[in-house]
């Protein structure tokens, strides 16, 4: 039995959802976003909650992912998604320029990224960035576009990454001809 699938979403009050066959549109004070629902999965408002129902047990696997998925947009029209990035290295900064963001990474170069409809971008002390927006999956896929303009080295640990994420730091040349002596 999923048990995803079952939980009730509830619906804050200023939020706006219209279920229409193969889709639900949901409104709120931080925009409008649409979800597609797969065919068997059903939703209903009653009393300001939303709950999902499946036609058949064949579709279990999709039930909690539409559910999961209708709740994330109520989270994200009422209080939105962030990531925040950090870049970690000498002259590594990044700039905001109107609707674009321009990065110093150690390039010949500097990297102008568009920042997509329905993004917003903060750029504090020009080493951390903060990405935000209603929609969570074009949010997370904004930070990885970032990320993989320099992904961090596991040699120098310089680069761009996600705030708090952990690395692995391997030995050099040296540190290798070291560990194989001594054993």
């Amino acid at each position: 039995m999923s048990r995803i699938g079952h939980k009730p979403i509830p619906v804050p009050s200023g939020v706006k959802i219209a279920v229409q066959g193969g889709k639900v549109d949901v409104q709120g004070p931080k925009g409008k976003l649409s979800v597609a629902v797969p065919q068997g999965i059903t939703f209903q408002q009653k009393d300001g909650v939303l709950t999902a129902t499946r036609a058949t047990e064949d579709h279990r696997a999709l039930h909690g992912l539409a559910r999961a998925l209708v709740a994330n947009a109520v989270h994200g029209v009422t209080s939105g998604f962030k990531k925040e990035l950090d870049i970690v290295g000498v002259g590594y900064r990044a700039e905001l320029k109107g609707k674009k963001i321009s990065f110093a990474l150690g390039k010949s170069h500097p990297i102008e990224f568009p920042i997509p409809e329905g993004i917003q971008v903060a750029v504090e002390k020009q080493t951390h960035i903060i990405v935000s927006g209603a929609d969570k999956g074009q949010v997370g896929q904004v930070a990885a576009d970032m990320r993989s303009l320099r992904p961090p080295d596991p040699y120098k640990q310089k680069g761009v990454r996600i705030t708090g994420e952990r690395l692995k730091k391997k030995a050099g040349k040296a540190g290798a001809k070291a560990g194989g002596a001594a054993s």
